[in-house]
């Protein structure tokens, strides 16, 4: 009976251990929802492209047009907009649930962890932009995204990781497909968010 009680506390003391030290708050259903409203805006992009034939992500080469520019940004901001709002609302929901704080050290160094490799691969799709090697940039997204997801993961759930490498696979791969781009795009952003959020709920979210 001792020895299993202190097995019990053993156990107890290194869950407060990874606690303290993970934001474990993640909502899985939000990366569901992220992924929905990715599909919803690589459907709209496609629409926007597939009307200007000489401009287009998914044949290789951006014609500098402004209204086409602009309308992919709008929709852009748009998709991150939506899983921003529905992360922050949701993960604020789990985390008074399991009564946990949403904003302490850890989800700062989760955040910190995550912009990091995120701000430099949109600085570095910039000066791709720049210099007219826009066929790059939807690969060069999804592998700086999936390296901030590997970056952040140990701070957050461990599974984080594996959608980071998923990513990185997938960017790598991107890169000898040039032309495909808004194709990789939604698998990434849209299939795999919801794959591995929908992962993340059942095995987390509804104990």
């Amino acid at each position: 009976m001792e020895s299993n009680k202190y097995l019990e506390d053993i156990s107890e003391i290194k869950n407060m251990m990874s606690r303290s030290s993970r934001f474990i708050s993640l909502s899985g259903l939000s990366g569901v929802l992220a992924g929905v409203y990715a599909l919803v805006g690589a459907f709209l992009a496609y629409q926007v492209l597939s009307d200007y034939s000489g401009s287009s992500l998914v044949s290789g080469t951006m014609r500098s047009d402004a209204s086409v520019v602009q309308q992919l940004f709008l929709i852009a901001i748009g998709v991150m907009l939506c899983a921003i709002v529905s992360g922050i609302f949701l993960t604020m929901k789990k985390s008074k649930k399991s009564g946990e704080k949403m904003w302490d050290v850890s989800s700062k160094r989760l955040v910190f962890n995550f912009l990091v490799p995120l701000l430099t691969g949109g600085a570095f799709c910039l000066v791709l932009i720049q210099y007219e090697i826009a066929w790059l940039v939807a690969p060069a997204t999804l592998i700086f995204y999936g390296l901030a997801c590997i970056n952040a993961s140990k701070y957050t759930l461990g599974d984080v990781r594996y959608m980071g490498i998923a990513f990185v696979i997938l960017g790598l791969v991107n890169t000898q497909l040039i032309g495909y781009g808004l194709y990789f795009w939604a698998l990434g952003f849209g299939v795999f968010h919801i794959f591995y959020g929908a992962l993340m709920y059942f095995k987390y979210d509804r104990k």
